[in-house]
């Protein structure tokens, strides 16, 4: 039997999803956009017509950077066309994880149902005390200035 290996790669590069040059292509895109958008956008492949095809975490990141690709591919070799398309992203990029939720202390969450005793529907009522004391548990590190 013959190896296949090879056959499967040259078919590979004929279809645009080489990633042998890779290394160099995800350093140049990590340099031309920033570690913000790195994590949210990382290059996927090149179609045959040299187009850089860019999975992106959702629609909105696609559409955002779909509005500066112009801008982004000037500052990447070639100059390549981008498309933006949701996609997996490599786990080094993931997002950071979410904080435990902190717990509202009694006199909060006494708090919370005083400001809304005069919402007549529960389930409304509900959904805004619990709003009310998330954000009053909130240590003043947390919040906004």
């Amino acid at each position: 039997m013959e190896p296949v290996g090879e056959g499967i790669r040259e078919e590979l590069r004929r279809l645009g999803a080489d990633t042998s040059a890779a290394p160099n292509q995800n350093e140049a895109w990590l340099a031309a956009v920033g570690p913000e958008i790195a994590r949210n956008a990382w290059p996927a492949r090149r179609q045959p017509d040299g187009t850089l095809i860019v999975h992106v975490r959702d629609a909105i990141w696609g559409f955002e950077l779909t509005q500066r690709a112009g801008e982004i591919s000037d500052r990447l070799p070639g100059r390549p066309r981008l498309r933006f398309t949701p996609g997996p992203l490599p786990e080094t990029t993931a997002e950071p994880s979410t904080p435990a939720p902190v717990e509202a202390s009694p006199e909060q969450a006494r708090e919370a149902a005083e400001l809304t005793a005069g919402i007549v529907d529960p389930n409304l009522r509900e959904s805004v005390a619990k709003a009310i004391k998330a954000a009053l548990a909130r240590t003043p590190n947390d919040r906004p200035v």
